[in-house]
């Protein structure tokens, strides 16, 4: 003859079950905000090899010299429409300001290595960035230098 308490047992073992999981998936989710620089592809478009912050700037790190990628970023902003508002040089790299539509868009390339550049995107809109404009301007550039 089954126990009456076997079934209270397994019902509240099935509980108990759920608030594991639960508990696992709320821990999971909260640590992902522990990591406050950056963020896989896994929201943003998929894009392969290009890392995104918290607060939606983009980052791609090329095999190609400053002045190649410098290169692909114009070709990519002519392709895209954007027009430069301005350059200047920063440490290790440059910086360039542009605008398209109501977007203010900066990009800055810093040179790791003679043969190896950083390439840092951002895109707002007012107080909101727009991840998904600052990633397909790596997108574009990659494409440009062919996929380095």
């Amino acid at each position: 003859m089954a126990r009456p308490e076997y079934g209270r047992n397994v019902a509240i073992s099935r509980q108990i079950s759920r608030l594991h999981r639960l508990l696992f998936i709320v821990v999971i989710v909260g640590l992902s905000g522990c990591d406050p620089f950056t963020l896989t592809a896994l929201g943003v478009g998929g894009a392969a090899g290009v890392q995104h912050t918290l607060t939606g700037i983009a980052y791609r790190t090329f095999s190609a010299p400053l002045p190649k990628v410098r290169s692909a970023v114009m070709t990519a902003f002519d392709h895209m429409g954007i027009k430069v508002a301005s350059k200047e040089k920063i440490e290790n790299g440059e910086r360039f300001t542009a605008r398209a539509s109501d977007r203010d868009i900066e990009i800055e390339l810093e040179a790791i290595t003679p043969k190896t550049t950083r390439m840092r995107s951002t895109a707002k809109t007012g107080l909101f960035r727009d991840a998904a404009t600052a990633t397909e301007i790596i997108l574009q550039t990659e494409r440009v230098l062919g996929g380095t």
